[in-house]
């Protein structure tokens, strides 16, 4: 193996002091910049190269932040990963990204292998199946600070940033509604995550403007995969009554029942306007193109990032123990899948 050179090989050509070669190469002010310069240029002559790792433990800080998603595949969670990327490099942190896959295990596992890496913080959108607190609740007690996007939990202390999912599914419903459907199916995901909850609560106060009744046989819950949105197509064209518009509280489902509705024969938007969530590319390019809500995926990256490293710069005080949500709004995208 070849040998490395060392902060020692550099002073003995030099012939300083290690000491001194160390503060230069951590750029200290108590060295001048003339001294700097040798230094770095000798260095770079003999091929040296710092010890990032051994550095960093000593400072105990790795300028790395974690970064959990349920599905990189997702276009929103890979739009969000290009945000958090982007702003962390400029600021000089790493990003390592894990996903879930939407398993609870998975996650778990996850936040203890980030934990035992020693990263300086973490941004995490939760899994389909989080119900139990136990692994965030260790990252908050061990003093890791931790953001939620997206996908939060209730947890005291935890910023969130989120999209306006109410909003969200109020538009979404109140557009098939301005279309002129009157019998609205609803696909929803696991009511233990809060952006399922309100993308249905938005769903029935737009019903409620309208003075359009609920009715629960129309609201289906699932993990809103391509298939559940075909067996929910089934469902709602199984009741006594027609369905005439749909409200998919993702574009993979709503995707899902179309292609099972055209095999049908149920045209859409003739016979069944349809809005999906998210805004994945395959949605313009599908036919009938999917109308959707669009997630500022980017910027919600950009913030949550900017959020933790203020937070890793500047831990909270027990008086600031506050959580701050942040929330951003989502826009309706009209396709042709909604046009009555």
């Amino acid at each position: 193996m070849e040998n490395k050179t060392t902060i020692h090989d550099i002073a003995k050509a030099l012939k300083i002091d290690a000491s001194t070669v160390s503060r230069a190469l951590n750029n200290s002010p108590r060295v001048s910049q003339k001294t700097k310069d040798r230094i770095m240029a000798k260095a770079n002559e003999l091929g040296y190269q710092r010890n990032l790792l051994a550095s960093n433990l000593r400072k105990s800080v790795t300028n790395t932040i974690g970064v959990i998603v349920p599905r990189i595949s997702r276009h929103f969670f890979s739009s969000v990963i290009s945000g958090i990327e982007e702003t962390a490099y400029d600021a000089g942190y790493n990003v390592i990204i894990c996903q879930s896959l939407e398993q609870l295990d998975r996650e778990r596992n996850i936040v203890e292998t980030l934990l035992a890496n020693r990263v300086d913080g973490v941004l995490l959108s939760v899994s389909m199946e989080t119900d139990e607190y136990g692994h965030l609740l260790k990252m908050k007690n061990n003093g890791t600070p931790f953001l939620f996007f997206d996908r939060h939990c209730e947890i005291e202390g935890v910023n969130s940033v989120l999209i306006d999912d109410f909003q969200g599914g109020f538009d979404a419903t109140e557009h098939l509604i301005l279309n002129g459907c009157k019998n609205i199916g609803h696909f929803s995901g696991p009511q233990e995550l809060a952006i399922y909850r309100n993308r249905t609560a938005g769903y029935r106060k737009a019903l409620e403007k309208h003075k359009i009744p609920y009715r629960s046989e129309l609201v289906l819950r699932s993990s809103l995969m391509e298939n559940d949105g075909s067996e929910g197509a089934k469902t709602l064209l199984s009741l006594p009554y027609k369905v005439d518009g749909l409200f998919s509280a993702n574009d993979i489902a709503a995707i899902g029942a179309m292609k099972y509705f055209k095999n049908e024969g149920v045209k859409v938007p003739e016979n069944i306007a349809i809005v999906g969530f998210s805004n994945e590319p395959i949605s313009a390019v599908i036919d009938p193109s999917l109308t959707t809500i669009d997630q500022p995926g980017f910027q919600i990256g950009q913030i949550a990032t900017t959020l933790l490293l203020e937070e890793i710069g500047n831990p909270p005080s027990a008086k600031a123990n506050m959580a701050k949500t942040t929330i951003l709004k989502s826009s309706l995208i009209e396709r042709d899948s909604s046009k009555k």
